[in-house]
């Protein structure tokens, strides 16, 4: 195991783990192995670790790693300019924040020629210590000893302005003060946010921020990023103001207080027109101030496009560990008005059997032939479930298949099913080589189907971000958040587990140790060979070498398949300690396959050796008591109010069901099927205090609603979980 350095003890020190799990994490990632199996197969050197924290680990490592590189960075080009000294060489070293780095690089960033630096090269920096070191003498006394026409200081004003620039830029590169100033306006400073003069006619949906102050560490992320938008669309202005409990008619701020204080004096006892008071002024007015709110503006949609991302993170996983229908023949109808709703039957494994296009509402109104249209696929194809998309027409579709279903005492359940990201999949290359020649809507109708049948094995099609499951996701970098969704693709897939016999190349790229060339290997070998047998044969797929076999052989299960361990969680690796738990105890290994009264019995610490530990085995057994057990919840379906079709239909204090469509900082937006997603504010949640909505709801949950308000020319519907009226 490799020995532990600078980035490994603080690694263990943010994250509050022990030295020895970060230790084991870092060599085992280091070594080429994935989250996924660490989490799951090496639970004995990391002393088990679940993927959570793994992922943290991973997540500050990356970040530590890439800050020592610019440290080092720093380092070399200091020292190419011979100015690093032992103190701050210690400074650099210790420093563990990007920010704080980079406040000790200032002074020493190659930039163009200051002018407090050309000032120094004319010779006026004696002039500039005397005046500071002697406040109240005449300046323009000693400043005409100065004068030098040939070096750009021609007269008394450009001498003086000179020095000051020379004591200026002296106070705005100490990276002490700055820290300090930075320290001060996140705990007191406030921003202030207007709408742009003669925008309030376009700036309708900021209406909220058109008069608006919060003070700067209070300001909650998603507001924030509300007001970045509109900063960013022209409508809203944005400032920093350093000293809101200040009047305002003083013309000082508390900042040149504390920037005297650091340099050793008091403001307060400097006269108007001091040298230094003029020098501070200076400092703080036309530098110190707009840099630091740049920082603080820069650092606060940071952490709020960290917070967005790890919500939409949160949402992307809930949405993809949603519960699946199951492997049944399915309808899929994507619902439209002018243009008909097109219908897709796919059987068990999702496997297009027919599809038709039928004109069931307005303007055309072919509702009786639409009916036996529906009917016949039914009868034909044994259909037994139905997925509606929840677009526009959705509830009018429900209705009409609802009646249909009941004129014909047809038993067929049916369930409105999120369309988000179908468009994005109809249109992709992915859809356009499995169905060249269908339409677009037809292939919506197709994923419609099939997401309702296992949503994970659907939604990797999409690309995570297109998903919609977040707020501003389009302001956030959008390469961190593509990471930051991938990691929660492949936490899913891997947590589940994949069917290597019937999985898509999009599902198995996903797999652990795997990549899409290989899962496209891996589909072309199965078309060719027929279907796999076993695990072992994936060693005969081209480009899958042994470690990315190490890394996927637990993920993907086999039915069926001559080794039944094949289709179960445990890994190859620990087949032969299967065995020889089967053997000790006197009995086959299909015998021990979801024999719970024999695994619970097991002491794991009977079985443990120098490769396997407690805590592998005892992972082991549970697996071995239910080995194909899915870590997703049963299925469920929302029954939306028959009568309850759109906004209008709605009124104050209706009880409903809903599903929670998505989770934010400030609440949860429930669909309770009029097409626009009312919002349960954070505190409607419960009747006790909630300081985090996702520990109360998840995306895909069925809660009951009362409706609270309605607003019809906006839009919004605010509604309450506090079902007791006088809660």
């Amino acid at each position: 195991m490799k020995t532990t350095t600078p980035v490994n003890q603080q690694l263990a020190n943010e994250v509050n783990l022990p030295l020895v799990q970060v230790n084991a994490f870092i060599a085992l990632y280091d070594d080429g192995n994935t989250v996924p199996f660490i989490a799951r197969y090496r639970k004995e050197a990391t002393q088990g670790l679940d993927d959570i924290q793994l992922r943290l680990l991973e997540t500050r490592l990356i970040y530590l790693r890439e800050l020592n590189i610019r440290r080092q960075s720093i380092l070399k080009a200091i020292i190419s300019q011979g100015k690093l000294t032992p103190e701050l060489q210690a400074k650099i070293k210790q420093c563990n924040n990007k920010t704080i780095l980079e406040d000790l690089y200032l002074p020493y960033k190659s930039k163009r020629i200051s002018k407090g630096q050309l000032a120094i090269a004319a010779g006026l920096e004696p002039l500039a210590d005397k005046l500071w070191m002697q406040p109240d003498c005449a300046a323009q006394t000693l400043g005409k000893h100065y004068i030098n026409a040939s070096k750009g200081f021609a007269d008394i004003e450009s001498v003086l302005e000179g020095a000051l620039f020379i004591c200026l830029e002296r106070i705005v590169n100490d990276p002490l003060l700055v820290g300090k100033l930075r320290q001060h306006l996140f705990a007191n400073g406030a921003f202030e946010c207007k709408v742009a003069k003669g925008k309030e006619p376009l700036a309708g949906k900021y209406k909220d921020y058109f008069d608006y102050q919060e003070p700067v560490r209070k300001i909650p992320a998603h507001r924030f990023l509300a007001i970045l938008r509109g900063k960013k669309e022209g409508l809203l202005k944005l400032d920093l103001n350093a000293d809101p409990k200040q009047d305002k008619k003083t013309k000082s701020s508390y900042c040149e207080n504390l920037i005297a204080n650091h340099l050793g004096f008091s403001w307060l006892q400097l006269s108007v027109g001091n040298w230094r008071k003029t020098v501070i002024h200076k400092a703080w007015s036309s530098k110190l101030a707009g840099q630091i709110e740049t920082q603080l503006i820069s650092r606060l949609k940071d952490d709020a496009h960290d917070n967005a991302m790890g919500n939409f993170a949160a949402n992307l996983k809930d949405l993809l560990m949603a519960a699946p229908a199951g492997a049944k023949v399915t309808l899929g109808l994507d619902p439209g008005l002018r243009t008909g709703c097109k219908l897709a039957v796919v059987d068990n494994t999702g496997k297009l059997l027919a599809y038709k296009t039928i004109y069931p509402h307005q303007p055309v109104n072919k509702t009786q032939q639409a009916a036996q249209e529906v009917l016949k696929l039914i009868k034909d194809f044994k259909v037994e479930l139905i997925a509606i998309g929840n677009g526009t027409a959705s509830r009018e579709s429900d209705d009409f298949i609802r009646d249909t279903l009941a004129q014909q005492s047809q038993e067929v359940t049916t369930v409105i099913v999120s369309e988000a990201g179908a468009s994005v999949y109809s249109a992709s290359e992915l859809a356009s080589e499995e169905f060249p020649d269908l339409d677009v809507s037809i292939r919506g109708a197709v994923s419609i189907a099939r997401r309702l049948q296992d949503p994970l094995a659907e939604l990797v099609k999409i690309d995570a971000k297109a998903i919609g499951v977040g707020l501003y996701q389009h302001d956030v970098n959008q390469s961190s958040l593509s990471q930051r969704l991938d990691s929660v693709v492949e936490d899913c897939v891997n947590s589940v587990g994949v069917d290597l016999n019937s999985a898509s190349v999009s599902l198995l790229a996903r797999v652990a140790g795997l990549n899409s060339t290989v899962a496209k290997n891996i589909v072309s070998y199965r078309d060719q060979n027929g279907v796999f047998k076993s695990r072992q044969a994936l060693q005969k797929v081209a480009r899958l070498g042994d470690k990315a076999y190490q890394q996927s052989a637990g993920f993907l299960r086999i039915n069926n398949a001559l080794n039944p361990l094949d289709n179960s969680a445990v890994h190859p690796e620990a087949y032969d300690l299967v065995k020889r738990i089967a053997a000790r105890e006197g009995v086959k290994v299909p015998q021990l396959l979801n024999n719970s009264g024999l695994l619970n019995s097991l002491d794991a610490q009977n079985y443990a050796d120098q490769k396997f530990g407690v805590i592998s085995i005892s992972e082991i057994i549970k697996e071995l008591a239910k080995p194909k057990r899915d870590p997703r919840p049963g299925f469920q379906r929302v029954d939306f109010a028959k009568d309850i079709n759109k906004i209008s239909d709605l009124q104050e204090g209706m009880l409903l069901q809903g599903v929670i469509s998505n989770v934010t900082n400030f609440g949860a937006f429930v669909d309770i099927g009029v097409h626009q997603d009312g919002l349960v504010h954070i505190s409607q949640l419960a009747d006790n205090f909630v300081s985090d909505p996702f520990a109360i709801v998840k995306v895909g949950q069925l809660v009951q609603v009362r409706v609270v308000e309605i607003d019809l020319p906006r839009k919004r519907i605010a509604l309450s979980m506090r079902l007791d009226v006088s809660a």
